[in-house]
Order: structure tokens, then sequence, then C-alpha cells
């Protein structure tokens, strides 16, 4: 028996490749979405030779597309193929959210377009991922999240060490980012369907989802703020937020958000009390004019023990001190599995666990993840339901213009070409 969520009975179609787009339609699934996932033919999404390209960690499991395609059901579609068209009409006229991330000018070819599609069904709300946005030079261009979201608004020249060069992030964050804003774009438009009865177009972009992650910054320098220089953890602006070595080889990140009254607790749980009469550590001005040198002795303070023994340490005071975790203790982690952010998997040949969507809605359950789908693995299925007679699903199988899976999710060839977002 299924159970009844908030988006039971919603209809979504997954045009979308990599991240973003079919991320946005996979958090519409964890809360009960019916999503049709639509890949091309033979190699499908090229998202799923991920694990086997260098620097992502290699995997016989195909950790990154059961992340950001679970629950859903796959057909495969070549929308070159004039007898496809059909397909992708009738799908359009069922579904109630259509999600993809081709480049406009694609979109265009393909008669893909809000405007090409909205005709079909009125009710229908388009949402669309760019890299660059809708206008100006880039708006054509592919764009993945490390060059739109990351390098283009200024994340990437920010978040790094003084005297250090641009390094790359983990793939993937600037991904996800926006596809939780496309999804409360779309939960937007659902809310004003449901006033008006009407569908809509909504968007987003990787750059003005890199634009707002950095917009404290930005708006800073819309404003003509001073900057300081980029950080140095030997010689900090403020030493009381600021990474420290233990004597494991470990790292702790300090941050002492109100000085005045957590600075004494703070030196005494270190077991440096001289610093209380310290003039150059006086108060917050003279602990900011003296910064390196507060460095320094809370270097050597932190160095001195280990990771266990501050952890020990600092849990019986209200310091803030973050442990910079290694991916093995992330997905060990208490707090993940007590609030359910890392969550089992079914219908897996054997026990696969996978990161939730991070919102909750009190009283509302998730769907227990289910196994992502192989390339065309329920094409016959979906054309069924949609209404097309046998005979005319095995003619679309025939064309090539709807294969079907012989078997679940095969390993795509290493070589199959590869496309952003």
């Amino acid at each position: 028996m299924s159970v009844q969520t908030i988006f039971s009975g919603l209809k979504v179609v997954d045009l979308a490749s990599f991240i973003a787009g079919p991320a946005a339609a996979t958090v519409l699934s964890d809360f009960g979405a019916e999503v049709i996932k639509v890949e091309p033919p033979g190699f499908g999404d090229p998202y799923r030779i991920f694990p086997r390209t260098p620097p992502n960690p290699s995997s016989d499991i195909n950790y990154s597309w059961q992340l950001t395609n679970r629950n859903k059901r796959g057909i495969a579609l070549d929308l070159k193929n004039p007898e496809a068209r059909e397909v992708l009409e009738t799908m359009i006229k069922w579904a109630d959210v259509f999600i993809t991330n081709y480049p406009p000018r694609v979109r265009a070819s393909l008669g893909l377009t809000y405007e090409d599609v909205s005709p079909l069904n009125d009710r229908l709300i388009y949402a669309d991922i760019t890299g660059y946005g809708d206008f100006g030079p880039r708006a054509d261009e592919p764009g993945y999240d490390v060059t739109a979201y990351w390098a283009r608004s200024g994340l990437m020249a920010m978040t790094r060490d003084a005297g250090g060069d641009p390094t790359l992030p983990i793939p993937g964050i600037g991904d996800h980012a926006t596809a939780i804003s496309l999804y409360s774009a779309i939960v937007t438009a659902l809310y004003q369907r449901e006033r008006t009865g009407k569908g809509t177009r909504v968007t987003t972009s990787l750059i003005a989802e890199g634009a707002w992650a950095a917009a404290t910054w930005i708006e800073g320098a819309l404003n003509n703020a001073k900057f300081f220089g980029l950080h140095d953890r030997k010689n900090p602006p403020n030493a009381l937020f600021n990474p420290y070595p233990t004597s494991d080889g470990r790292w702790l990140l300090l941050l002492i958000a109100q000085q005045d009254r957590d600075w004494p607790a703070l030196v005494n749980a270190i077991g440096r009390p001289e610093l209380l009469g310290d003039a150059r550590f006086s108060d917050v001005k003279s602990r900011s004019a003296n910064a390196s040198a507060l460095a320094t002795a809370l270097n050597q303070a932190f160095s001195s023990k280990s990771l266990a023994e501050w952890k020990q340490i600092f849990e019986a005071t209200r310091i803030t001190v973050g442990v910079v975790q290694n991916l093995d203790e992330v997905v060990h982690d208490e707090q993940m599995l007590a609030n359910k952010i890392i969550v089992p998997v079914e219908g897996t040949d054997k026990p696969v666990s996978t990161v939730n969507s991070p919102m909750q809605v009190i009283g509302a359950e998730k769907v227990t993840p289910r196994r992502a789908p192989g390339v065309g693995e329920h094409t016959r299925e979906v054309l069924l339901g949609l209404g097309f007679s046998e005979e005319k699903v095995e003619a679309l199988r025939l064309s090539g213009a709807a294969p079907q899976a012989p078997h679940a999710d095969a390993p795509a060839p290493s070589h199959a070409p590869g496309k952003p977002i």
C-alpha cells in the first residue's frame, strides 16, 4: 500500500541531464511525486559515468546516479526521431511539471521552449535551468557549476587561502543549491496555479545561484566596502574565527561569535589563563590589532593535544568549535543518522544508503528512497500507462524512437560524451 504524501498524484517529466535539473525532480519525488526520467537511448544521461571520471571517487556502485535519480521511472526517447514527438507531447499533456536544462538554442531546435509546449497543457509548470540566464552574450553557453556558479560568481576567488591557487570544489555543490532554488520556484508556481488555475514558466541559473551564495560579500562590493585580503590562518584578521591543527594532524575550526562573553571561557579551556592578563588581548579591538600574535598562541595551544582530547574538553563548555570531519566520519555521523540526513535505499542488490533532500515538513512523510532506473528501464511500462497500445509501443521500439532496455542499469561506456549542468 502506497503512502500518501504531499505530492502524491503530482506528475513530473524530468527532461534534464547531470545534476541541477534532475535533483529538483528528486526532491519532488521524495515527497511522493511521480517522476518520469527521459534519457537519450544508448548512453543515456552522461551523468551516469560520473563515478568513473577523475577526480570523483571510483566505485562499482553508481552512487551519484542513485543520489540524483532515485524514485524515478526511466524512459529512453530519441528526440531527434520524428516519431518521438507524439510521445513527448503526450507526456507534456500528462504532466503537472516539466523540467529541462537544455540550453535555449537546443530547446528551440527541438521545439521544447515554453512557447512551444505550453499550448499543449495550460496548467503545466515549465521549469528550466540555464548556466548564465536568459539574456546577455552567454545566454546560450552551456554552464557547469564549477564555471558558472563557482568561478563566475567570485566564490572561487574568495574561498582560498592567501598565497594559494584557486582549487576545485566538490562537484555538485552549486548544482544542488540551484536544484533547491528550482524546486522552490516550482512549488511557488504550483501555489499560484491553485489560485489561478493556470501554469507558468519558472527559471533560475547557476550564475544567479552563485551570486546568491556569495551575496553578503558581493553586496559589500556593491557598497564600496573595504575588503581584507585572502585568508591567512597564521595572520588572520580575526584569530577567534580560524582553523587550528591538533597534535594528531586533525583540524578544529574555532568560532567565537560573542567575544566579550566567551573569551575568558576559551583561555581557561585551552589551559592558557595568562592570556586574560595580556594587554594585547584585553578587548575585541586589541585582539583584532594583535590577531597574528593571538593566532600564534592559539596554534601552540591547540597543537598540544589530540582531537579526541579537545572534543572532551570542549564538550564541557559552550565554546563553538567545529571538527573538520573526513568523509568516513561524515557517513557515520550520529547527527546525520538521527536526523535522517542519511537514509537507506530499497530495491538494491546490496545495502545502500543515500543523502536525503535537506527539508522536512513536520507531520508529512517522505517516500522511502527507491533504486534509480536504468536507461529506458520503464519505457514500455510508461508508454502503456500513457495510453499507447501494445502495437504502437512495439512500433516505437522498432523505429528507435523509444527503445526498451532489456535489464536494469547497465554501465555506460567510459567514452560516453559529456554535457553540462
